[in-house]
């Protein structure tokens, strides 16, 4: 192994700071200072030979550090500690999360009273992450140059990129400090750099609430639905972004669609504070809806729900018909090592509401008709789209112990890693086939009404979001999401 000695942009020292504005401006001076030191070497080294010292710089680290449990509000289920210590954690691109650290540091300050620290942390940043917003670089394979990257330069270490702190009790950092949010630097810029390969748009884009799919005629219709708020000058929709990163303002605007689609393609209906709308089209199984939820999750939406097609389980279901999830038969194992099948995952009230009251509000049916067109219970998630080709007596008598009317293969996933991640979550499917009773995915079998059905459908999960937008953040962001331990970081 080459030891070389290393060289680090000047100490900037830590600051206390008592105003969060103050305190995110510092964190964005700190990781600039990193960033452009590292792009500026990296961009020498790719030119010539291979330097005779190593170029490290650090994340910037928030800390707090609190002797008193304090009168803390106990309604609000983040925004405070969970008992006198000293916590920290590393951050990354604080230009993208500026508002989200300025609304975390704020309440930690007001209800702690007391100063966060910022300064730089003990955790190089990996030059791959480091120049990943500059578009005139580009980070050569393995082999590339004349030498390892790695002799020079910090490199992803997947050791640190993991889930303890979402999936464990206890987590503490290597300073023996408790975790003051959710993820790492590190494992945030793993994951900005994944949706930017799945997605084709940068994070930038993502707006607070998510919808998913896993049929492209969604996105037909959110494209089109995007272009009619655009023409309404009260929507309060400013963009409509696609897959490339196109833009448009002018709702004739042609969309430049990439010739080759992304594995997830993503469309953002954009407002100001991104209280817009993201639709993603995650295709099928659980293992794409699990993909597509890991990395969203580090961007702290308020709230993402699932909008597709299911089979229907129960022979009083009629093409067309909605599915209100209300729990789920988790068969899809993608989770199995991260969240036990033994643990619950609840209905949260307030989407379930808010799910329920759209789909009166735009299928234009309220109260006890709602039961004509859509029915509230279990969704069974599986992994293998062909199950209907086994012997059904094993999977059809789990399916009927578990109460079930409806199967997919992506909705328990998404409801799960909601619940791990503490984002809220909610499902509406719409009933595709029937595979227990012969009705099949088969041309010319679709109604008048699945076909109606299925226009509404993505326009029931927009109203959905457009009345959890203007759910106070604390409401919305329940205490059912949260448990014994947690970070004060939402």
């Amino acid at each position: 192994m080459i030891h070389l000695p290393v060289e680090s942009p000047a100490d900037q020292g830590v600051k206390s700071f008592t105003d969060p504005k103050e305190a995110v401006a510092y964190l964005r001076e700190l990781y600039e200072t990193a960033t452009k030191f590292l792009s500026a070497h990296f961009a020498e080294v790719v030119m010539g030979e291979m330097p005779d010292k190593r170029f490290r710089a650090f994340y910037p680290e928030i800390r707090i550090t609190t002797t008193s449990f304090g009168q803390i509000d106990s309604r609000l289920s983040f925004g405070h500690v969970a008992e006198p210590g000293s916590y920290s954690t590393t951050v990354t691109r604080p230009d993208l999360f500026k508002h989200y650290l300025t609304q975390q540091i704020g309440l930690l300050i007001e209800n702690h009273q007391v100063p966060v620290s910022i300064g730089p942390s003990m955790t190089p940043i990996p030059v791959h992450f480091a120049v990943l917003n500059d578009a005139d670089m580009q980070v050569p394979q393995d082999g590339a140059l004349a030498f390892p990257l790695r002799d020079v330069f910090d490199v992803p270490d997947l050791g640190t990129t993991n889930d303890e702190i979402v999936n464990g009790f206890g987590y503490h950092n290597e300073d023996g400090s408790g975790a003051l949010a959710p993820f790492t630097a590190q494992r945030i810029d793993y994951s900005l750099a994944r949706l930017a390969h799945y997605t084709a748009t940068a994070p930038e884009h993502f707006q607070n609430h998510v919808l998913f799919t896993n049929y492209q005629f969604y996105v037909e219709e959110f494209v089109e639905f995007g272009r009619a708020a655009l023409r309404d000058p009260d929507s309060g929709y400013t963009a409509l972004v696609g897959p490339g990163n196109d833009v448009i303002t002018d709702p004739d605007q042609a969309l430049n669609t990439p010739p080759k689609l992304p594995q997830m393609p993503t469309y953002h209906l954009t407002r100001p504070g991104g209280a817009g709308i993201t639709l993603v089209n995650i295709g099928v199984g659980p293992s794409n809806a699990k993909t597509a939820t890991d990395h969203i999750a580090v961007l702290r939406p308020h709230v993402w729900l699932m909008v597709g097609h299911c089979a229907g389980l129960r022979n009083s279901q009629s093409l067309g018909d909605f599915v209100l999830a209300h729990a789920y038969l988790r068969e899809d194992h993608v989770l199995d090592d991260d969240l036990p099948v033994w643990v619950p995952i609840p209905a949260l009230a307030e989407v379930q509401i808010a799910l329920e009251d759209a789909v009166a509000d735009v299928s234009d049916v309220e109260g006890y008709d709602l039961k004509r067109i859509m029915r509230t219970g279990t969704v069974a998630t599986i992994d293998n789209r062909n199950w209907e080709l086994r012997d059904h007596s094993g999977p059809v008598q789990r399916l009927s112990q578990s109460r079930a009317i409806a199967l997919d293969m992506e909705s328990a996933t998404i409801a799960a890693n909601g619940f791990r991640f503490r984002v809220p979550y909610g499902t509406l499917l719409c009933v595709s086939d029937k595979p227990l009773h012969g009705e099949l995915k088969l041309p010319g079998m679709a109604s008048a009404f699945y076909k109606t059905q299925v226009s509404r459908h993505l326009l029931i999960g927009i109203r959905a979001m457009e009345k959890l937008r203007e759910m106070p953040l604390e409401r919305l962001h329940s205490r059912k999401l949260r448990s014994f331990e947690e970070t004060a970081f939402l």
